[in-house]
């Protein structure tokens, strides 16, 4: 077939080809209508393009219907409910913010799809460009310690300027370690399938574990014991006490009862080497030792077997030895008056949230 092209036509054809900004399959159409106006046979073009003789035929169609414009790229066909006009985006996003309706607990993507008119895969979308998740739920607690400041304070001082010629020390107890056995034996990993074990099991008793972590070194003083009571936490404190014998002592602790007993005081009055250093109240994540504690639970403890509350401590002595051997220091960067600041905007937040 030859092609009558005018000289416009010609012209503009040959700027599509001349030019690098065009769509690689805009100028091979280009060529197709040129070659043809030239008298190049449509196989020989088909050979030159690695086209298919329909091919090269479909594109003379459209350059005859459309001529030098029906070459563009046309718009690809498809769903269209994903094109979603501001307004509406605005108001979804709104609603997903919102208090969800009477007797709802949160808002879901079929629920706002009744409220917007549109799809719940398009309100998934929606959702998802702007960050919001509202099937998921995550706790908090702000701290109402009158002197949480003066505390921040002086908890990060003791991270980021600690005191010369003294030992810091994260002190805490994680109580109530439970010897859990399986009522069945678990099920190993296997390629294409996690570690299984039973939902139900046998409750053995439970241990608790005192841990002082040096915060400059990561190295960890550790006692077990069958209770937290002060006599347990004063027999904990004269084995660091111990450990570090020419030292002074900075330790700091919760806000729990224990060391505020009569008993824990005498002791402190009579040892003017330790000094204890108190985080705010809800603010035990400013206790160093809090972080030791969750790598012991997902590394040792999540999903091991105990027969016996023996067994529970043979394993945690077995888990403190191997920390002993390459004990891991926590970096802490975050500056007092930072946390101070987030902390206000938390109190204003909760002062004034919708509930």
């Amino acid at each position: 077939m030859v092609m009558e092209l005018t000289a416009k036509q010609r012209r503009a054809l040959e700027q599509l080809v001349a030019r690098a900004t065009d769509a690689a399959q805009v100028v091979r159409r280009a060529h197709v209508v040129l070659w043809s106006a030239d008298g190049v046979t449509g196989a020989e073009i088909a050979r030159r393009l690695q086209l298919s003789a329909e091919a090269v035929s479909r594109i003379r169609r459209r350059f005859l219907d459309g001529g030098v414009a029906g070459l563009a790229t046309r718009p690809k066909g498809g769903r269209t409910d994903h094109a979603v006009p501001p307004a509406t985006v605005e108001r979804l996003v709104e609603l997903a913010m919102s208090p969800p309706p009477a007797g709802r607990s949160r808002w879901t993507t079929r629920l706002l799809a009744k409220e917007v008119q549109l799809t719940s895969g398009c309100v998934s979308d929606v959702l998802r460009r702007h960050g919001l998740k509202p099937h998921l739920v995550r706790t908090y607690k702000v701290s109402r310690d009158p002197a949480f400041v003066a505390k921040v304070r002086d908890i990060v001082g003791l991270y980021l300027q600690p005191p010369e010629h003294a030992v810091v020390l994260s002190l805490d107890e994680k109580t109530s370690i439970q010897a859990l056995e399986r009522t069945q034996r678990p099920l190993p990993l296997r390629s294409g399938r996690a570690t299984r074990h039973t939902h139900d099991y046998t409750r053995h008793g439970v241990v608790d574990l005192y841990a002082a972590l040096e915060v400059a070194t990561g190295a960890v003083t550790h006692r077990l014991s069958a209770r937290h009571t002060a006599a347990d936490f004063l027999t904990f404190m004269r084995q660091v006490v111990r450990a570090y014998p020419a030292q002074e002592l900075h330790v700091m602790l919760d806000n729990s009862s224990t060391p505020g007993t009569p008993a824990v005081k005498d002791w402190l009055a009579a040892n003017p080497r330790v000094h204890f250093h108190y985080t705010p109240t809800s603010a035990s994540w400013l206790n160093q030792v809090e972080g030791f504690f969750g790598i012991l639970a997902k590394q040792s403890l999540s999903l091991t077997d105990f027969p016996s509350k023996k067994a529970l401590r043979e394993h945690l002595h077995a888990y403190m030895r191997a920390w002993k051997q390459h004990p891991t220091p926590f970096a802490w960067t975050k500056p007092a008056q930072a946390i101070i600041k987030s902390h206000r905007r938390m109190l204003e937040r909760i002062s004034t949230a919708v509930h």
